[in-house]
């Protein structure tokens, strides 16, 4: 089970950081990664990590300004956010990766119940 933490509102320029802890039995998996979801619009992939070599993905929408990282002694992976915007404002959900294509919902199970995340302007 994947609980996802670390959202608030924030003004726009300021900095979060998300937390994606896992618990109880840890499936086989190929890596987590963190979809947002706006009102009124879809799910969207923001960035992964692959486990292995550890190579990292992001959304174009956030290169630079966002960086996903991982903690293996504690089974939680982190999405720190710098630099937001107001159109960053949205849920904020982790899952794991069970392979494919990386930036596909399909790609994903075990999704945290989100964690909200706003920036006024």
């Amino acid at each position: 089970q994947l609980q996802a933490s670390g959202g608030g509102l924030v003004q726009a320029g300021g900095s979060l950081r998300l937390s994606c802890a896992a618990s109880g039995r840890t499936v086989s998996n190929y890596g987590r990664a963190w979809f947002r979801q706006a009102p009124g619009k879809e799910r969207e992939f923001v960035a992964a990590v692959v486990w292995g070599r550890g190579t990292i993905y992001y959304a174009d929408s956030v290169k630079g300004r966002f960086t996903i990282s991982r903690d293996n002694a504690k089974n939680t992976v982190y999405l720190q956010m710098n630099s937001l915007k107001p159109e960053d404002t949205a849920v904020y959900y982790c899952a794991v990766f069970l392979g494919g294509d990386y930036s596909a919902r399909r790609s994903y199970d075990y999704w945290g119940q989100g964690t909200l995340v706003t920036v006024s302007s």
